[in-house]
């Protein structure tokens, strides 16, 4: 697998990042992480804009997904080859209409539909593409999902937006790499089933056993610096932060 950062970025885009935006590539198959604030853009520096294959996003919070409303514009509206064959979109439940809202004025109640094939996401393991996949919910004030992303014996692991919870352990148990939120600073914010800091974004991975840690979703007002070496006081892996256009084979 081949994993690229698109955006990195947490709550809003900073001057360097977009929002969270992930793509994940193997055997000529794109599946994109989110597609928050900017992503759109950043992406199209990756790959084509008609070639994903699949999206999954792991949460409807503007940051992870609101891109999709130009997304939405660049399949449905394309004349250069006729509208968009439907691409599959795996969300939480609700994320059509929570997309369709936000857009606030597409043709028809089902016009997003047309040219995204939505898929309701719930704890479970599926198959997207050639990756094998399993999901859970994690700890987030609305209804968010960790993923674990197989393929070729090798594992990745994606947090999306969660506090600490037994189930990203398991998420990220014995992941080749861990890419993990890291918003919050430890002594600084300490919110229960919201945001991770660096030093529990480092915990979870000694206790999973991930083989390397990328830490992510830190915001433009966060010292990353801080979270990089909090997570290294307390996991003895390879600790990095993510930044948009890094690349990592898995």
């Amino acid at each position: 697998m081949k994993l690229t950062v698109v955006g990195c970025s947490g709550s809003f885009p900073s001057a360097e990042s977009a929002c969270s935006s992930y793509l994940v590539e193997a055997d000529g198959f794109r599946l994109l992480l989110d597609m928050g604030n900017g992503a759109l853009g950043e992406l199209q520096r990756h790959c084509g804009l008609y070639d994903l294959d699949a999206i999954f996003l792991s949460h409807l919070h503007a940051d992870h997904c609101i891109d999709m409303l130009a997304y939405f514009v660049a399949r449905y509206y394309r004349h250069d080859g006729g509208r968009c064959a439907p691409l599959p979109v795996y969300g939480p439940e609700g994320t059509e209409h929570r997309l369709t809202t936000a857009y606030a004025d597409t043709p028809s109640a089902s016009s997003m539909s047309e040219v995204f094939d939505f898929h309701t996401v719930k704890p479970s393991t599926f198959e997207i593409g050639p990756f094998t996949v399993h999901t859970e919910r994690v700890a987030h004030p609305v209804e968010a999902y960790g993923i674990r992303v197989e393929h070729a014996g090798k594992v990745l692991a994606y947090s999306g937006d969660t506090g600490v919870t037994p189930a990203l352990d398991e998420l990220a148990r014995d992941a080749d790499l861990f890419l993990c939120e890291a918003a919050f600073t430890h002594g600084k914010e300490s919110i229960p089933d919201l945001h991770l800091n660096g030093r529990e974004a480092g915990e979870t991975a000694a206790r999973a056993g991930a083989r390397r840690l990328v830490l992510t979703h830190i915001p433009p007002w966060t010292d990353p610096q801080v979270n990089l070496a909090d997570a290294r006081a307390v996991y003895e892996g390879p600790v990095e932060l993510a930044a948009p256009r890094l690349s990592y084979d898995i």
